[in-house]
């Protein structure tokens, strides 16, 4: 029984891979933005 769980492991990488080859990699959620504290005083001068 773990030889066949090995096998469907390995061909759903295989399909994944495939698929990924096919359309392109998967879309990834972007990244969040780390808001970056500025200090207004020294920009107005």
């Amino acid at each position: 029984m773990d030889y066949i769980e090995k096998v469907l492991e390995k061909l759903k990488e295989l399909a994944r891979k495939l698929i990924e080859a096919l359309l392109g990699p998967e879309a990834e959620p972007e990244p969040e933005l780390i808001p970056i504290p500025v200090n207004e005083r020294s920009r107005r001068r």
